[in-house]
């Protein structure tokens, strides 16, 4: 790590409370006073049950939800001191999205799909193209690029999403339960592809239940009642450092 390099994630004190207005019983303290850093290029897998915390963390970190108190830096960027439109910019530069639904937009191709975030932070139409081709090539569909949503199997679906992520050169790569609507085959194959981003030297921040998901990442923590209870490390953060991806420059 270079020294004087900020940590993509950096997490202070952070609590949530939803309620709050009315009876003691109707609080509901979501965080509980989160602290967590995490380097350029750490992989982290954050697990826990329903009700610890864990999408409520996610969204903090995906920049969709504000903290209650406590401070969150990303990539240096204190985003308590953004308004909204400057959040949404922030989003399109620095994080890219995984969701278990896929999200991707019916009617229109995977290539189109994956031109989506790029069209919004201003990209010109060839460089979209490029970046987009890069990235299909990089989860390998680009012999897929042409095919709508409702005609590739949802493992391709997600391989897409992946790819949409990654092709604006994000800062971080949030994923929300990626593989949780995969058959065993499709979860194998992304979660293959998330291990060559991370050798990459790309910073995972992804959300599961699941053991044998999480055992992939190189670093585990879990939520329980808004505390992290656990933080393992199960590789070190020693791969190469950032560079550009193969598959014609997705960095």
């Amino acid at each position: 790590m270079t020294p004087g390099t900020p940590a993509v994630l950096d997490i202070r004190g952070v609590t949530k409370i939803y309620g709050g207005h009315g009876p003691a019983e109707t609080t509901v303290h979501a965080l509980r006073g989160i602290t967590l850093r995490v380097e350029r290029g750490d992989y982290v897998a954050i697990m826990g049950r329903s009700g610890s915390g864990k999408s409520t963390l996610m969204n903090i970190l995906g920049c969709l939800d504000v903290p209650t108190a406590g401070r969150y830096l990303l990539d240096g960027t204190d985003v308590g001191s953004l308004q909204e439109h400057q959040l949404s910019i922030l989003r399109n530069r620095k994080i890219g999205f995984v969701f278990q639904s896929f999200n991707l937009i019916p009617r229109m191709s995977a290539l189109a799909n994956v031109e989506l975030p790029l069209a919004y932070g201003g990209a010109k139409p060839a460089e979209r193209r490029r970046r987009a081709l890069a990235a299909l090539e990089l989860v390998g569909l680009g012999d897929r690029v042409g095919h709508e949503p409702n005609e590739l199997s949802g493992g391709q679906q997600q391989r897409v999403a992946v790819a949409r992520a990654l092709a604006t050169s994000p800062s971080l790569l949030l994923a929300d339960e990626p593989t949780g609507n995969l058959d065993t085959r499709s979860t194998e194959d992304v979660l293959d592809i998330l291990d060559r981003v991370s050798a990459s030297g790309r910073t995972i921040a992804l959300i599961t239940h699941e053991d044998e998901v999480a055992a992939r990442a190189k670093r585990v923590l879990r939520l329980v009642d808004g505390d992290i209870v656990e933080d393992s490390r199960q590789a070190p953060v020693d791969g190469p450092p950032p560079r550009l991806l193969q598959a014609g420059g997705v960095q």
